[in-house]
């Protein structure tokens, strides 16, 4: 399990807090975020989720339109 630096993007048990499922077509999504939050902050979103093969549009909008707000919520 990852211990949370801080409470923005982490629940109080220190998982990240992203649908396991698209929402829209109900594919499991949830075991790419980790990669796809490390791999976007050296390569386009785009290009990331095309080497993850998330083809889908609802899919890709999962990724790219996530706010964490937990940490906000709870402050």
């Amino acid at each position: 399990m990852v211990v949370a630096q801080g409470r923005g993007d982490r629940s109080p048990t220190g998982e990240a807090m992203f649908p396991v499922r698209c929402f829209t077509c109900g594919k499991v999504i949830g075991q790419y975020w980790e990669e796809y939050q490390q791999r976007i902050r050296e390569e386009p979103p785009g290009k990331v989720l095309d080497d993850l093969e998330i083809e889908r549009y609802c899919c890709r909008r999962m990724f790219l339109t996530h706010k964490e707000v937990f940490g906000e919520l709870v402050d």
